[in-house]
């Protein structure tokens, strides 16, 4: 019998294999016959699968009757059934418009061509190239009307704004929206991971986010796998270095020296001196002391940085599953303890259960710690002037380490960055674990389905910052050591429950959704200092029970916070004959936090015209696709701190009429405030022409927020409360342009461009005064009506007083005892006196023009690709070169040095030494205000795709690549980088450039 079976079963496995065959082919374009590389060839109800090479071939082993699906992302699939063919070749016809591209939009997704809102769309080929420990850097220069201010910290993340600033209180930050999870903040994410990101820039596209979604939305997929594929195996990694470029020159020793020699200063002059006497003379030039330090050069140091990841995907006839795995490090080009480190687990998985039930879950494990920086470093060391050494071996009492002082030379500050590089340490450690999980049931088949989805977002950070004790001088010491520990913890839960319909009717298609959706938010936080830590120099000892138990008085915080909040949200989606298109959203949400209005309802409309649909449109031989859209959308501002504060009544004895009276004055500083709205209006065109190969979306926007809350002086107690007293405006122009093209089987390019124009002014202040001021008393920032918020407010420089003639005959100069070398400002309301009646806005720290750009070439295996950046229209207050105005025996750069008036016609925008030092010439004005245009080469890399294939199908795909990440930064800003959040630049950060090599494989 067991013989029996044996043949049996052996012969059924003959036949089963004699059915077996291999089939081979080539897909090329129907449009002009080029190969096609990476086509998805998947032999239908099973995970068998390949994908072609880079000469369009593939070659796949099935069973004779299957029927085998060519895919290929912008081209319509073909399924064909394979009965006797060996060889079957495939010409894959472009689907025209790409109109079954899906782009992902709050609680659900849309066809490329329904969209009536403005959306932009980035590739994550795009994402990975760019080294650097926050995915939103990798966006600078992609999208049209997005600004990305970079950070050259490790582990801090980019400013980030969406068509401008839109409030005056609250924050700007965009939502981030990573696999239907709300996020403010995406640090715990690494570049491999990404699917694709979509940028929502107009209130069409947001109104269904609500009041979390007002400064735009970022939406992020993470990768996963695919029904019927085998599991892919990937590895991407690189490794390499940073560098700081565009360093700040500073005035060498001869430099300072005659400076401090032309200022007339007695003091300075004898400061240089005992630095000869303490340091010896320069052989070179024995009028200046042996030392020459370039504080700059010494405080930075060339930074290693790599990545690793590795991951695996693939699915079942009913399940999808991923598990991705990544490392990221970096350390700081600030020479001390300033690095980041961050540890991530991802898993994603569902499941179809049957045809009208399917689950699914996502978990991520992030595990981070970054040691700060001591920012103030870059401040100091602009300061330090070059006549003292880093050591000084002659202070003796210094301890631990002999670090130099210039409190020693004579001067007010001990200017050394040194100490504090070296005796602080500030550790951030961060633990984030985000889940979510979802079921999703079809009420009614392709019709009518349910999906509730829960998520939870819990993140603990724990803060450690020690100051260590040091002694350099009775000027610069830290006689008793403090530590600092923070906890913070924070949970962010959210429930939603939608309903989606989705039909068609003839040449009716409709899309409707209603749900709810809750969110419950919880912080606290607890804080403690303590002083006189007992065995200080063991890190083992750094915890508060080392630090002196009576220490902790009035050093001890705890806090927290909590939010509910619940929105009920509906979309409706509807077009006809894929030509005619309309959506409507509606909101109505509910926030505790504003008393006067706890509900507030918003939505907004969307309409567009497919013209190319049209008959009149047909065969034109140029214009493929053409789609007029426009929108219009309301939603509130989320980010604003809700209404609060106190009405208080106090006694007060003051003096009237020579007699003293007893009285009571009444004091409130309660803020009753309603949610700011953002109102806005987009039009815009989207087009594809030539057979496809050039695309093109512009846009026009005009985005008001009204009810601004700004704060508002009260008549008679004086005090500044909140009101939604003001309104501002946002106006802009954006294009983004591609042409695509295959040239031959070896060659293909694409080029992508984009630009953005912006205009804010503020257009409603109902204070007292008719504007706001911002900024400190030396360096007003004012926001006037019709002007940019928060612009730099103060005089206009002319010129430079030449001579003593010039001086004489102008009455300002006279009555002011100005000399040659000192500023001459315009008198703008003519009066013969420069006053604060004088001072005008100089300035704007808002770009009015950004642009980008990206170019790719591939030839055979190699892959070359080049991006830009750059803005214009923004001005920087170099507030380092201001702050003379605080003290005046520092240092200063080089460009003034070499600029300086120093004599009748050497300049006329610069003043003089013995100028710099004078109230006159260190008022708030155009000379400390810089131009912040900037272009810059982003990112250039070069990979080369080993061709294993070639050797069999089940070879890796193996890719090399060489990468520099802003390798070139043109620009006239007298700093490290044009690159300020604020405008404002006391002591940022330098951004680094990046070279990286790395390696991808696929298996």
């Amino acid at each position: 019998m067991k013989a029996k079976l044996s043949i049996l079963l052996l012969c059924f496995t003959l036949v089963s294999w004699s059915q077996q065959k291999k089939i081979s082919g080539l897909v090329t374009s129907a449009n002009d016959g080029m190969p096609l590389f990476g086509v998805s060839i998947i032999v239908d109800g099973t995970s068998r699968g390949t994908s072609t090479d880079f000469d369009g071939k593939y070659s796949l082993t099935l069973q004779s009757g299957s029927q085998v699906s060519f895919s290929y992302l912008g081209y319509k699939s073909q399924t064909i059934k394979v009965i006797d063919q060996t060889i079957i070749n495939i010409a894959l016809e472009e689907d025209a418009n790409s109109l079954e591209e899906v782009i992902v939009v709050g609680y659900g997704s849309q066809k490329k061509i329904d969209l009536t809102g403005a959306i932009s769309t980035v590739k994550a080929e795009d994402i990975e190239k760019t080294p650097n420990s926050n995915i939103v850097q990798s966006l600078q220069g992609k999208v049209a009307g997005l600004q990305i201010t970079s950070n050259g910290s490790p582990g801090a993340g980019p400013t980030v704004r969406i068509r401008g600033v839109n409030s005056f209180s609250a924050g700007g930050a965009p939502l981030y929206v990573v696999d239907g999870v709300f996020y403010d903040d995406i640090d715990f994410l690494d570049n491999s991971q990404i699917e694709s990101i979509s940028v929502l820039k107009d209130a069409s596209s947001i109104a269904i986010f609500g009041q979390k979604g007002t400064n735009g939305v970022i939406v992020i997929e993470t990768k996963g796998g695919k029904l019927n594929s085998k599991p892919t195996f990937t590895y991407s990694g690189y490794t390499g270095y940073q560098r700081a470029q565009n360093v700040v020159k500073m005035a060498n020793a001869e430099q300072f020296v005659t400076m401090a020699l032309e200022s007339g200063s007695q003091a300075d002059i004898e400061f240089v001196a005992n630095a000869i006497q303490r340091y010896g003379r320069s052989r070179i030039n024995p009028n200046l002391p042996n030392v020459n330090t370039d504080w700059y050069r010494e405080i930075l140091r060339v930074a290693p940085i790599s990545s690793h990841n590795l991951g695996v995907t693939g699915g079942t006839e009913s399940a999808t599953y991923g598990v991705n795995a990544s490392y990221f490090s970096q350390e700081g080009i600030l020479d001390m303890e300033n690095e980041y480190e961050r540890f991530n687990v991802q898993s994603n998985i569902e499941v179809k259960l049957s045809e009208r039930f399917k689950v699914g879950a996502n978990a991520l494990f992030s595990n981070s710690a970054r040691f700060n920086p001591e920012n103030g470093a870059w401040f100091q060391a602009y300061f330090a002037v070059p006549i003292l050494p880093v050591f000084d071996t002659q202070n003796e009492n210094a301890t631990p380490t002999a670090f130099s002082d210039a409190t020693l030379l004579g001067y007010r500050g001990a200017q050394n960055p040194f100490p504090v590089m070296t005796f602080n340490n500030n550790r951030v450690k961060q633990r984030r674990v985000l889940t979510s999980a979802f079921i999703e049931y079809s009420l009614i088949p392709k019709k009518l389905k349910f999906k509730t989805f829960y998520s939870h977002d819990y993140n603990t950070t724990s803060e450690r910052n020690v100051r260590l004790p040091y002694f350099i001088s009775e000027n610069s010491q830290r006689a008793v050591s403090s530590i600092r520990r923070a906890e913070f913890n924070s949970s962010n839960q959210y429930w939603d429950n939608i309903l989606t319909y989705t039909d068609t009717f003839g040449d009716h298609n409709l899309t409707a959704i209603a749900g709810a959706s809750y969110r419950d938010q919880q912080f606290e936080a607890l804080q403690a200092t303590g002083d006189d830590i007992t065995g200080i120099d063991l890190e083992s000892s750094w915890f508060l029970d080392f630090a002196d138990p009576g220490s902790f008085a009035n050093q001890v915080i705890g806090n927290g916070d909590r939010l509910y909040s619940i929105a009920y949200l509906s979309r409706v989606e509807y077009n006809y004959k894929n030509k005619y298109l309309f959506n409507a959203t509606y909101r109505y949400e509910g926030d505790g936090r504003f008393p006067k209005e706890i509900w507030l309802g918003t939505g907004s409309i969307g309409a567009g015209w497919v013209i190319s649909e049209e008959s009149f449109m047909q065969d034109n031989g140029v214009i493929n696709f053409l789609k007029l859209r426009g929108s219009w959308g309301q939603l509130p501002n989320g980010a604003l701190t809700g209404s609060a504060g106190t009405r208080t009544v106090s006694t007060l004895t003051t003096a009237i009429n020579d007699l003293l009276t007893n009285g009571i004055i009444s004091t409130n500083n309660f803020t009753d405030l309603e949610r700011e709205i953002l109102e806005e209006t987009n039009v815009g065109i989207s087009a594809k022409l030539f057979d496809n190969r050039l695309s093109l979306e512009v846009d026009y926007f005009t985005r008001d927020t009204k009810r601004l809350v700004i704060p508002v002086i009260q008549p008679i107690a004086g005090n500044t409360v909140l009101q939604n007293a003001g309104e501002m405006r946002n106006t802009g122009f954006e294009v983004a342009a591609g042409w695509s093209q295959r040239l031959n089987k070896d060659w293909s390019f694409s080029v992508n461009g984009n630009i953005g124009t912006l205009k804010n002014k503020m257009t409603k202040i109902n204070n007292n005064l008719g504007y706001l001021d911002t900024g400190s008393a030396e360096f007003r920032q004012r926001s006037i009506l019709g002007e940019p918020v928060e612009a730099f407010f103060g005089l206009e420089v002319e010129g430079v007083y030449q001579n003593d003639t010039q001086v004489a005959n102008d009455p300002i100069a006279v009555d002011n005892n100005l000399e040659p070398g000192d500023f001459i400002y315009k008198d703008q309301n003519s009066d013969g006196i420069i006053d604060d009646q004088d001072r005008v806005v100089i300035g704007s720290y808002l770009p009015e023009f950004t642009y980008g750009g990206n170019l790719q070439v591939s030839y055979k295996n190699f892959d070359f690709s080049l991006a830009i950046a750059g803005q214009t229209g923004n001005e920087i207050l170099n507030r380092k070169r201001g702050e003379v105005i605080f003290t005046n025996d520092t240092n200063i750069d080089a460009d003034f040095a070499t600029n300086r008036w120093h004599g009748e016609g050497t300049t006329n925008s610069y003043p003089s030494s013995a100028g710099r030092r004078k109230a006159w010439n260190q008022r708030l004005s155009t000379f400390f205000i810089e131009d912040g245009s900037f272009f810059r080469i982003q990112n250039v890399q070069l990979a080369y795709t080993i061709p294993l294939k070639k050797l069999g199908e089940n070879m890796p795909e193996f890719k090399l690549t060489f990468t520099a990440e802003r390798p070139l930064t043109i620009f006239k800003y007298n700093g490290f980088s044009p690159e300020v959040a604020n405008g404002v630049d006391r002591q940022t950060y330098p951004i680094p450039a990046i070279y990286t090599f790395g390696v991808n494989i696929k298996l």
